[in-house]
């Protein structure tokens, strides 16, 4: 496909902003507010945080929609309310409509 391996120069950040962008985003939205206890729950958050980013996080340039396509609902029902489910051991949340029991 004609593709060059291009190495960004050490310790040059603005060379590679798609990655210091994320590495910013994490940081800001993830660590921190949370103690990371080790490598092994860095890597649980790291995972957890991934899923939240591409399927539940609005993004800006998406027009308020997730890389993975969610789509907004509207309210079901009259009855229905609106609940959020813990995403990133809570540090963020997705709300859904759910009908009231």
């Amino acid at each position: 496909m004609g593709t060059k391996l291009n190495r960004t120069a050490y310790r040059s950040p603005w060379q590679n902003g798609f990655a210091e962008r994320w590495i910013g985003i994490c940081r800001r939205e993830m660590l921190d507010h949370v103690i990371v206890l080790g490598e092994n729950h860095l890597r649980r958050l790291g995972k957890s945080y991934v899923v939240y980013y591409n399927d539940d996080r609005p993004h800006g340039s998406l027009q308020g929609k997730s890389p993975r396509g969610r789509i907004a609902v509207a309210r079901p029902s009259a009855s229905a309310e609106v609940v959020a489910l813990s995403r990133v051991i809570s540090l963020h949340h997705r709300y859904e409509w759910r009908d009231a029991a």
